[in-house]
């Protein structure tokens, strides 16, 4: 079985940072499909503040590692449709900057920062990344669910929508009947 070679972690997180960022291009798109008569409902306003919320915890993070001074005045910023394109461009600018400048050894060492508790907390850069791209999957979801419900157009954000699989061939199996092979099984 043909492999590809292995990627760094920092690789890894750099490339679903790429992938994030066509997400939030996505979400934004999802927020701005909505009807002008849902715009005013509670459930917009919770989307809209879902997506702040993602910014907020991206720049509070940069924030923490000390990558950047300034942080957001809150996890839940009051912000509007009108200004997340403008946030959103901006985190990722500083964090597509971050990741570009990670090595391996940077992502598997330790950091300290002060919790919102004021609590002093150690963690692994690794599961600090792990985290955030986690976050962002779990809170676009819901983004798209609460846009579905106000009669806008969600987009699927699921991974393999943006990083498709090699087609390797039409071998006449429809899905339903279609079965795997594990990499190292030696099933084909």
């Amino acid at each position: 079985m043909k492999t590809s070679p292995p990627i760094s972690f920092a690789e890894r997180f750099r490339h679903w940072y790429e992938y994030e960022k066509d997400c939030n291009r996505k979400a934004l798109q999802m927020l701005h499909s909505v009807p002008p008569t849902g715009r005013s409902s509670a459930s917009f306003l919770r989307a809209v503040a879902k997506m702040a919320h993602l910014v907020a915890a991206r720049h509070m993070w940069l924030h923490r590692l000390g990558v950047v001074p300034d942080h957001p005045e809150s996890w839940f910023p009051a912000t509007t449709l009108e200004q997340l394109p403008a946030l959103v461009s901006t985190i990722e600018e500083r964090w597509t900057a971050y990741l570009a400048s990670l090595t391996e050894e940077d992502v598997a060492g330790e950091f300290t920062f002060t919790g919102s508790d004021g609590k002093r907390y150690r963690w692994r850069l690794l599961d600090l990344l792990t985290q955030v791209f986690g976050h962002a999957w779990y809170h676009r979801g819901q983004i798209a669910l609460l846009v579905k419900d106000l009669s806008g157009e969600p987009v699927d954000t699921d991974y393999i929508f943006w990083d498709r699989p090699t087609v390797l061939g039409d071998i006449g199996v429809k899905e339903e009947g279609m079965t795997g092979s594990r990499v190292g099984s030696s099933k084909q």
